[in-house]
């Protein structure tokens, strides 16, 4: 295999490898200080992280405001104070080596703000912006204001273009490396287009070879593009080093990341990655941002797919073949289905599945009264966490402060949920067991190689140092 070569960020080098942010409270300041003081980039998650009391306890991330507008507010205080403890953790762990990065999404609940906040309670502790989940336009605005480089997360050579265009051409010199993220391959919320193809992964190497050739054309030659998404063995991307198509290449491990002992993930999430099978993993459309996210295919994710299943069209009067009436809701109101789907509805129904929910494309599904009264509670105690969500119908633009669109009962609530599975340490295994099976987890499509690795054999759980030791000579 060929050397594997450190890389310049920011006027600093270091070894080609980046941690990848994850979500809520899953990359945080300690894996992010080890993986730094391992020589790395460690990047820490700015969505909504852990602060701490004077006994260094997570503070709950509780919410009394009456209104979405009160509990977004609280929201933003939560975290900004959760990613300034997060960024001096990290800081204090790293020891001055590799560098520090924080992550954030742009759709995500104030994101602006939340990410001035923690800059300016955080000096000098924090040296990238990394951003993805939507178009960052401000974001090297924002990382001129502080005078720290910034790493927008692509996955196309075209959507680059846009930005740069629009907004990076005024700040070129902060550009400090592109993230192209696999839409197919990556962990999380991902970028495909309307164009893509879910089920047809495109080949990797001909989308970056095309995105250099756009940064190229842009005079961004010294840029290091940073490649996301499906990367396991170093020694699977050989033909990427010291190639001119490529250009300056380093490797982001979202995935592999979770399975050490520094992973602050819980201890049932991590035996859970040591038995996936391939197709564990895989790209669905329940997440309430509307992007396609990679995640787990456990119960959580079952009983969505199976509630979009108890699905129906209908029409509020007889129109060809939706002449069948039923009735929907405590009030009885009539509407007309086909003949076929009554059918079901009445299946449906025997089976407990009582309560209608409308959706906001005229159709309608079948819950349980115990999970619908849940999704309703969960819809109505929304926070804000994000700039607009199909699932409560929340936008943080006024004067509404709707989306305008029915609240879609076929999603979920992702702060909950991601809120839940990374605050178990207090939780028994047998307990953990069942909650992570209940809520949602993200993973890469690789996530089943731990399963098939050598290096993982007989539940071996390698620290962050021990990983990247590997990771660099090529497995």
């Amino acid at each position: 295999m060929k050397s594997i070569n450190a890389v310049r960020f920011g006027g600093q080098e270091v070894l080609p490898l980046v941690e990848g942010g994850k979500g809520v409270s899953v990359s945080n300041g300690v894996s992010a200080g080890h993986w730094a003081a391992a020589g790395g980039v460690g990047t820490l998650s700015a969505v909504n992280a852990d602060s701490y009391d004077e006994q260094g306890n997570p503070v709950p991330q509780i919410y009394h405001g009456r209104t979405r507008r009160e509990r977004q507010a609280e929201l933003v205080r939560y975290a900004i104070e959760g990613g300034i403890a997060q960024a001096r953790i990290a800081h204090d762990i790293s020891g001055g080596r590799g560098r520090i990065h924080a992550n954030f999404m742009w759709e995500m609940g104030a994101a602006e703000e939340v990410i001035t906040g923690i800059l300016e309670g955080a000096p000098g502790l924090i040296q990238g912006l990394t951003c993805g989940a939507g178009m960052p336009y401000r974001l090297a605005e924002i990382a001129a204001q502080f005078g720290i480089h910034y790493y927008p997360i692509v996955s196309s050579g075209r959507a680059f273009s846009a930005l740069w265009k629009r907004s990076y051409v005024r700040f070129s010199e902060l550009l400090g490396g592109v993230v192209y993220e696999d839409p197919w391959r990556a962990g999380g919320h991902n970028g495909l287009s309307n164009t893509e193809n879910p089920l047809k992964p495109e080949d990797p190497y001909h989308r970056v070879a095309a995105l250099r050739k756009v940064m190229n054309g842009f005079g961004l030659q010294h840029v290091p593009i940073i490649m996301a998404g499906g990367v396991w063995h170093l020694e699977e991307w050989s033909d990427w080093l010291d190639n001119p198509e490529i250009g300056l290449i380093a490797f982001q491990f979202g995935t592999r990341p979770l399975l050490t002992q520094e992973s602050p993930v819980p201890d049932a999430w991590k035996q859970l990655l040591l038995t996936l099978k391939e197709g564990d993993v895989y790209l669905n459309r329940f997440s309430p941002t509307g992007f396609y996210s990679s995640a787990v295919n456990n119960g959580f994710l079952q009983e969505l797919r199976a509630r979009s299943e108890r699905q129906v069209a209908f029409r509020a009067e007889a129109e060809g073949d939706f002449n069948t009436p039923i009735c929907l809701g405590g009030r009885g109101r009539e509407v007309f289905v086909t003949s076929g789907d009554a059918e079901k509805v009445s299946r449906w129904k025997d089976a407990g599945y009582t309560q209608s929910m409308r959706t906001p494309d005229d159709t309608v599904v079948f819950e349980t009264l115990e999970n619908a009264r849940q999704i309703l509670a969960d819809q109505a105690a929304c926070m804000g966490c994000l700039s607009q969500c199909r699932f409560s119908n929340w936008s943080q633009k006024g004067p509404a402060f709707s989306t305008g669109q029915r609240a879609d009962p076929r999603s979920f609530c992702i702060q909950k949920t991601l809120q839940t599975i990374s605050h178990l340490q207090d939780v028994s295994p047998e307990e953990q067991k069942k909650i992570v099976d209940h809520n949602l987890v993200f993973g890469g499509t690789n996530a089943w190689r731990f399963a098939t690795d050598p290096f993982y054999a007989n539940g071996h759980i390698p620290t962050v140092k021990e990983l990247i030791e590997r990771i660099m000579t090529g497995r």
